[in-house]
């Protein structure tokens, strides 16, 4: 059965599963395009160019209500977990009539963390969605039917991303309806540097303002607390910083608290949504112990809601709800035309080669395949660079241009994440945090020593673990500094063009494309290198 299936709103995607198999994810924010995009008709295009032939199903993820709908036609909604909720009529398509499928977008993250999961059919689990609206438990038995356990807190994502807006003066909160989706990682990066555990009596205030119970939080309704010390103070203020990370912390409580007091010990659970990406707080569910096994997609965000709802209409029409899958499933990328070679040298491909100017602190481009699915950089859309100096991730920071305080991430052998960072097992879609136990890997460890890994065996990305083991080779660290391939608010670039621009304006030192290796030629870093080079020689 082939399936194809799109989710329209923000963080928008186009996924195809056939045969349980996912073929891709192609993803509205990738090739440049501005992060939390809507699926767009060029978007469609290219999907429809993937395509070898017409899909049997046609699915549409369920959204809020939209002038665009024609009438009468029967699309799911934003909210609902049950299973009869799911549509299905006829619609032609390419020429023939095919099953069109819609279920809601509640749904659509729940079936993406089962069915992507390691969990085999039939077992029963819990399941935690945690985004922007939705913060709610619920119980998932073996036939798959899912029971709403409770709302814990509506909006858990809004309300993280809001402390973030209350204190950022840049941002106008005298008319804003909701906070911005880039906010809630910038305000995890910053609890990391907290320094304190207990609230002032200001501070219990703006808590009680955020822990309000309602169903929406108005950005807007920040302005009742413009006289407390914390409003537009800014972001490198250390007692907000410090605040950040008691709320944080507050927040989690809630929904740990509620697990721990109606929810029964030793089952598994399935993490979805936007705040499935707070590698802190997933670290802390798997540090609880109150479940057997912790499983987080890679795509917990609204960019898993395609393959999610492809999912839930596989398990309508055959009653199988799970799929294979590879976290590099988005598309290929695109040459065009050559580097310019006025402004790079090309070199053969070298994996050893790369490994030495990476430890010469050559900061390079890293393009191998397709690119990865969600919106973490997992070694195939990457920029890369030595993790040992402190330097390092402030110049990578000013190549991102990004805020200092935003930590850069670790990508490791798998065999020697347990010798450097404490994490005895497989962790290789970057989602939770571990506490380095050396002061050598400065550029990789946050504030509070600890870092969001990516482990890397030769059966996940074999390039990748040929170039980490050629480091260590060089260096004794299978380690390096791994963070996203983009032009600021931009997702991963995809295009030569993009890639060869990139690197000239933000001056990375080269890229490497499917181990061929472009090198800046006006790059102090690349010239040094050539000089010692001949001089060895």
């Amino acid at each position: 059965m082939k399936i194809l299936s799109y989710n329209p709103g923000h963080d928008g995607a186009f996924a195809y599963i056939k045969n349980g198999c996912l073929i891709f994810s192609i993803e509205a924010e990738k090739n440049s395009k501005y992060r939390h995009s809507i699926v767009s008709v060029p978007d469609a295009f290219d999907a429809l160019a993937e395509l070898e032939e017409a899909p049997d199903v046609l699915c549409q993820g369920g959204w809020w209500p939209s002038d665009s709908l024609r009438e009468k036609e029967v699309v799911a909604g934003y909210r609902e977990s049950d299973y009869g909720t799911v549509s299905l009529s006829k619609k032609r398509f390419l020429g023939k009539t095919i099953d069109f499928f819609s279920s809601s977008h509640e749904r659509s993250h729940l079936l993406c963390a089962f069915g992507m999961s390691d969990l085999p059919k039939g077992t029963p689990c819990y399941a935690l969605l945690w985004e922007g609206v939705i913060g709610a438990f619920y119980e998932i038995d073996a036939e798959l039917n899912i029971t709403k356990i409770s709302e814990v807190l509506p909006e858990p994502g809004h309300r993280y991303a809001l402390l973030y807006a209350l204190a950022d003066p840049t941002f106008d909160k005298s008319t804003a309806e909701y906070s911005r989706l880039s906010d809630a990682g910038k305000l995890m990066a910053l609890a990391s540097f907290s320094k304190r555990n207990r609230p002032t009596s200001e501070e219990e205030r703006i808590l009680s303002f955020l822990f309000q119970d309602c169903e929406h939080l108005k950005v807007r309704d920040c302005e009742a607390l413009k006289t407390l010390r914390h409003y537009n103070v800014g972001l490198e203020d250390q007692e907000f910083r410090s605040f950040a990370g008691i709320f944080s912390d507050r927040l989690f409580d809630r929904f740990a608290q509620f697990a721990e007091n109606n929810l029964k010990r030793g089952m598994p659970l399935l993490i979805v949504g936007g705040c499935g990406l707070n590698c802190d707080w997933n670290t802390k569910w798997k540090d609880s112990g109150l479940f057997s096994h912790i499983f987080v997609p890679p795509v917990a965000n609204d960019a898993g809601s395609a393959i999610g709802t492809a999912i839930d209409a596989q398990f309508h029409l055959t009653g199988e709800p799970k799929i294979e899958w590879d976290v590099y499933s988005g598309q290929h990328f695109v040459l065009e035309d050559g580097a310019d070679s006025a402004e790079f040298d090309v070199l053969e491909p070298n994996v050893a080669t790369v490994a030495e100017l990476l430890a010469n602190d050559l900061i390079l481009g890293w393009v191998n395949g397709r690119y990865e699915i969600g919106p973490r950089a997992l070694g195939n859309r990457s920029i890369l660079a030595a993790p040992f100096s402190a330097s390092t991730k402030e110049r990578l920071n000013v190549i991102k241009q990004r805020e200092q305080f935003r930590p850069i991430a670790p990508i490791c052998l798998e065999d020697d994440a347990k010798k450097w960072f404490g994490c005895s097992q497989p962790s290789p879609f970057m989602l939770f945090t571990y506490r380095s136990s050396t002061t050598e890997l400065s550029a990789v460890t946050h504030v509070n020593q600890t870092a969001r890994i990516q482990t890397v065996s030769k059966r996940c990305n074999v390039r990748m673990y040929e170039l980490l083991t050629a480091f260590k080779d060089l260096t004794g660290y299978g380690v390096l500094c791994n963070t996203s391939l983009n032009f600021k608010t931009k997702g991963f670039i995809n295009t030569m063009s993009d890639l060869s621009t990139y690197t000239l304006q933000h001056q990375l030192d080269g890229f490497v494309i499917d181990g061929r290796i472009h090198l800046r030629k006006k790059s102090s870093r690349y010239q040094t290198y050539l000089r010692e080079h001949c001089r060895q020689r």
